[in-house]
């Protein structure tokens, strides 16, 4: 019996391979393997797909948060607000420009930052909000932007999950004052390697962000500030022009794939099913789980003994994410001990991330929902 991936990037090579090959050899033949117009033309088509001015490349999403925060010389002393459940570059890249991430608990049906508790993380030092749109699920924008507007903030939208879902008929990324894009092979729009894209309405934050990407540098070997190098490649860009074709269909079909889910796992006991927040469209960068452990029983415990069941029977899940940021050693310093975000620790405990892509048929969706519920019946 085969197993079910959670992702299978085989079968979107076979379909769009004949067009990502030739565009890769055009490249390399060309010999203009930085910068130039193949990155240009991404750029400008990135941009239009997600209606701002400006889409500066970059070599990784994380580096599209960093970049961001330095365009807004934010630094030492300065607090941005995020949330404790996401990947730890969210977290990371605060920290890396000096600043101290200030986290807010989470939603138990969106997993997106519980923007209830917001105005009250909002200190004098407070600077920026870097809300995420988890598993492609979008962030209430209009209630956050609202809540920046009053304070005065910046917001910077981590959008890495999140490439094509919407807000009240908006783009993600086109509705904070930056776009931070991954383009890790894994997303819904990803390259055959490392990259990221920060989208931006602001032409002279643009040119900054293009300077800072450059070591500083606005005009060859002369430096105005402490810039890092971070450049989408030629070889990338050309991935992602062919890929950027398929996109809405491809969430199209993902959204498909997550309402089989919806009607196959709907009366399968112990299990909350993933609900976009109303209002958005979800890109369904993942399809995840709630497993509700029966009496008695350690959550985390019996999730891994359900997981365990699912690869049993050739379905393999993922956890996103097993431990909050507020208590990875790395934030020890914070002082969140555990009790902090009481929402995102039992979130953490519980989540279970099942096989999506577009690819997916339904007949390994059967297979997924027969294991699942005889997983969580043993």
């Amino acid at each position: 019996m085969t197993n079910i991936p959670p992702l299978d990037l085989k079968r979107q090579y076979q379909a769009i391979g004949a067009d990502v090959s030739a565009a890769v050899l055009e490249v390399l033949a060309s010999g203009a393997y930085i910068g130039g117009s193949v990155v240009g033309n991404f750029e400008q088509q990135f941009a239009n797909y997600v209606g701002t001015t400006d889409c500066i490349g970059c070599n990784s999403g994380t580096d599209a948060l960093y970049l961001a925060l330095r365009a807004m010389k934010i630094g030492a002393g300065d607090e941005v607000i995020t949330t404790p459940f996401t990947f730890i570059a969210t977290a990371e890249t605060i920290s890396e420009v000096g600043a101290k991430p200030v986290f807010v608990d989470i939603d138990p049906t969106t997993f997106n930052l519980d923007l209830s508790q917001l105005a009250a993380a909002i200190t004098p030092r407070t600077k920026a909000i870097m809300p995420v749109h988890l598993f492609g699920n979008p962030v209430d924008m209009t209630k956050l932007m609202s809540i920046a507007t009053q304070h005065n903030l910046i917001v910077i939208e981590d959008c890495a999950q999140a490439t094509g879902a919407k807000w009240n008929g908006k783009q993600v990324g086109s509705i904070g004052h930056f776009g931070c894009f991954s383009f890790f092979p894994t997303k819904n729009l990803g390259a055959c390697g490392d990259g990221g894209a920060i989208t931006v309405n602001d032409p002279m934050l643009a040119a900054d962000l293009r300077m800072y990407r450059e070591h500083g540098s606005r005009q060859r070997y002369y430096h105005e500030a402490i810039g890092v190098n971070s450049r989408l490649d030629a070889i990338q860009a050309a991935v992602l022009q062919i890929k950027l074709q398929y996109l809405d269909r491809w969430n199209q079909q993902r959204a498909t794939v997550a309402t089989r889910y919806h009607e196959l796992l709907a009366n399968i006991p112990g299990i909350i099913l993933p609900q976009p927040n109303p209002g958005g469209e979800s890109a369904w960068n993942q399809y995840t789980i709630r497993l509700i452990a029966p009496a008695g029983v350690d959550a985390a415990a019996y999730r891994d003994r359900v997981r365990a069941s699912l690869q049993e029977a050739g379905v393999i899940s993922m956890i996103y994410y097993p431990l909050p940021l507020h208590l990875q050693e790395v934030y020890q310093d914070l002082h969140l001990p555990l009790g902090s975000f009481p929402v995102t620790e039992l979130v953490s405990n519980q989540v279970l991330s099942i096989p999506m892509f577009p690819e997916l048929t339904i007949e390994e969706q059967q297979r997924v929902a027969y294991a699942l519920k005889d997983a969580v019946g043993s």
